[in-house]
C-alpha cells in the first residue's frame, strides 16, 4: 500500500525524541487547507471565483477573488486547533494573532495562499507556499518582530501545486518529498520521494521584458545562455517563464534549471520582486534540501536577517553550478 502524507509525517515525528504531535497536527491542518484550495481552483468560473476582487494587497497589487478566498481558507483551517501562536500572509497588512477563543500553540506560520494568481484566469498552474517557524520561547502574544527570523530557522516549508494534478512538496530538513493528491480517496500519496536537483542544467527562467533594467552580471549570464555554443558556453540553453514561482520551482525540482528574479532598476525603491518570508525563504529551504543553491546574487538567501514582514529580495535559485556561476559574476570572478 502506498504511503500517504499523514503516515509520512507521523513517521517523521517518531524520529524526534519527545515530539508532542503539535507539528504533525499543524501540517494536517495545512494539508486540509490545500485540499480546499485545490477544489476552489479546479472549479474556477463554475463557482464564480475568477476575476478581480476590486481591492489591493499591502504591496499595492490588484487582488484576484481567489487571493482573498484562499487567504480565508488558510486562516480558517489553521487558527482553531491550538498549534499556532500567530500567522502572516502576503495578502494581509499585519500579522494575524490567533483569536482569543482558541488555544495558542508554539508555531508561527507564513504563507502565500495563491502564488501566480495573475495566471488563474487563463488556467495556468498556480500554487500555495508556506513556511513554519517556532514562536520565540516565552512569547505568548507574538508581534511582527517575532516573525523576522532568518530562513535557516525554518522548521518546515512546502508548496502545493495546482496543475494537471495537485501536488504537495515539503521539507523538514531531511530532504524533499513530493505527494500527489488522489482525488478518489482524498489523500496525498507519496509519489516523488527524496527529490533532487541536478547540479547542471540547460534551462533558465527569467522575465526577459525586464532585461534593460538588470545589473551587468545578470545581463552577462543571460546573454551567454541565449548565445549558447556560439557565445562561449559548452551547450545551448532553453528559456522558460511561467510567472508562477511554484510552477518554476517544481520544474527545477523535477528536471533541473535556474530561476531568476534579480534586482533591477525598474522600480529603484524595491530591493527585489519576491517576498523573503512568503516566497524566497520557503522555496530556498526546499531547493537547498534538494541539492540546489539559492542566492540574492551576493549572499545566501536563508542567512538574511529579515527587516520587515513584506520585505522583498532578489532571487536566483536552482541547479547549483549555474547559480554559482551567476554569483561569481556578481563577485567579479
Amino acid at each position: 500500500m502506498s504511503k500517504n502524507l499523514v503516515q509520512f509525517i507521523i513517521e517523521e515525528q517518531r524520529r524526534v525524541p519527545g515530539a508532542s504531535g503539535d507539528f504533525t497536527g499543524l501540517l494536517s491542518d495545512i494539508i486540509s487547507a490545500c485540499k480546499h484550495i485545490a477544489h476552489a481552483v479546479n472549479k474556477g468560473e463554475l463557482i464564480g471565483v475568477l476575476g478581480s476582487a476590486g481591492s489591493e494587497n499591502v504591496q499595492g497589487e490588484t487582488q484576484k477573488k481567489l487571493d482573498v478566498i484562499t487567504n480565508d481558507i488558510f486562516i480558517k483551517a489553521t487558527e482553531w486547533s491550538g498549534h499556532l501562536a500567530a500567522m502572516a500572509s502576503e495578502e494581509m497588512d499585519n500579522i494575524y494573532p490567533i483569536p482569543k477563543q482558541y488555544p495558542r500553540g508554539k508555531y508561527l506560520l507564513t504563507f502565500d495562499p495563491l502564488d501566480g494568481s495573475s495566471n488563474i484566469d487563463v488556467n495556468i498552474s498556480v500554487g500555495t507556499i508556506f513556511s513554519i517557524l517556532r514562536c520565540p520561547e516565552g512569547v505568548t502574544n507574538p508581534t511582527a518582530n517575532d516573525f523576522l527570523q532568518p530562513g535557516v530557522k525554518q522548521v518546515c516549508s512546502g508548496y502545493a501545486l495546482y496543475g494537471p494534478s495537485t501536488m504537495l512538496v515539503i521539507t523538514t530538513g531531511h530532504g524533499v518529498d513530493g505527494f500527489t493528491l488522489d482525488s478518489d480517496v482524498g489523500e496525498f500519496i507519496l509519489t516523488h520521494p527524496q527529490m533532487t536537483i541536478p547540479a547542471d542544467t540547460q534551462e533558465f527562467a527569467i522575465n526577459m521584458s525586464n532585461r534593460r533594467y538588470w545589473e551587468e552580471p545578470v545581463q552577462r549570464y543571460v546573454e551567454e545562455c541565449t548565445k549558447g555554443k556560439d557565445g562561449g558556453r559548452e551547450k545551448n540553453f532553453n528559456m522558460r517563464w511561467v510567472a508562477s514561482m511554484v510552477a518554476e520551482v517544481h520544474r527545477i525540482l523535477t528536471r533541473g534549471g535556474i530561476f531568476m528574479y534579480p534586482f533591477d532598476t525598474k522600480e529603484p525603491g524595491k530591493a527585489g520582486k519576491l517576498r523573503l518570508l512568503y516566497e524566497a525563504n520557503p522555496m530556498s529551504f526546499i531547493v537547498e534540501q534538494a541539492g540546489g543553491a539559492c542566492s540574492t546574487g551576493r549572499e545566501r538567501i536563508m542567512e538574511l536577517k529579515p527587516t520587515g514582514l513584506h520585505q522583498r529580495v532578489p532571487v536566483i535559485l536552482g541547479s547549483k553550478n549555474e547559480v554559482e556561476r551567476v554569483v561569481g559574476y556578481h563577485k567579479g570572478t
